[in-house]
């Protein structure tokens, strides 16, 4: 996943206090509270199968006379069940509010665990189409948002100058959208994971330096901004105010 400045985790209060991030059990309050908004019916199927787990494991502690080892082994798997169908649905409303718009791949992509470095906003056009840089096992990967149709110039323009430093390294592209030959927001991490592995992990370390050598290409396109319109996360800064 990508690191964060260090420091980031805490803010400033009106006080001049420290306020840190929500603790785990109020993330998950809130990831509880949107996930019953757009789905009302997950948490209680969640509960409910969770229940029917442990009674199974109680009726077997009746039926056998060890009314303390089943239900204490039923217990821990009732909530792990319960849990592994909560953090589903958390997914699935995730990819769903992001389907769609703008920067969704990235967010994606940052969020990757695993061995993936994650250029964002390496080169970009005036109409917002936006390609991102992903170095991993499978070697490069450049994942572009926006129109299809110019997304096809600006990942040819990217490949080039990848190559000159990649050299043999494979060097794939994905476009997100919902259109054909478009990888969706909720099958995009799959799709990276599911390449082959080229690299180790030192090849990936090593490629990831040579291109991180490689000069910025991202510019602020010429003309007026799109109304509403928010620039990439590795476009910001760089507009020269």
């Amino acid at each position: 996943m990508a690191k964060k400045p260090k420091g980031s985790e805490k803010t400033t209060n009106a006080q001049g206090g420290a306020e840190k991030e929500p603790g785990r059990l109020k993330q998950m309050g809130m990831v509880a509270k949107i996930v019953r908004q757009q789905s009302p019916r997950t948490i209680p199927l969640a509960i409910a199968v969770g229940l029917v787990i442990l009674a199974v494991f109680v009726g077997i502690g009746i039926w056998t006379g060890s009314w303390i080892l089943w239900p204490l082994t039923g217990l821990p798997l009732a909530i792990l069940v319960g849990f592994i169908m909560f953090t589903r649905a958390a997914q699935r409303v995730q990819y769903q509010m992001l389907d769609g718009r703008m920067g969704a791949g990235m967010v994606i992509l940052q969020n990757m665990r695993g061995n993936w470095a994650v250029e964002p906003g390496v080169t970009a056009n005036k109409q917002m189409d936006v390609v991102h840089r992903v170095v991993g096992r499978p070697g490069v990967v450049l994942v572009g948002e926006g129109d299809p149709g110019r997304l096809r110039q600006l990942i040819a323009g990217e490949k080039k100058r990848v190559a000159r430093v990649a050299h043999d390294t494979p060097i794939y592209d994905v476009k997100v959208g919902n259109g054909e030959e478009q990888v969706p927001v909720s099958k995009l991490q799959k799709t990276l994971v599911k390449l082959p592995r080229n690299l180790d992990k030192a090849g990936t370390a090593e490629l990831n330096y040579r291109l991180k050598a490689l000069p910025s290409q991202t510019q602020m396109p010429k003309g007026p901004m799109p109304k509403g319109a928010k620039l990439p996360k590795g476009m910001r800064g760089q507009t020269g105010a």
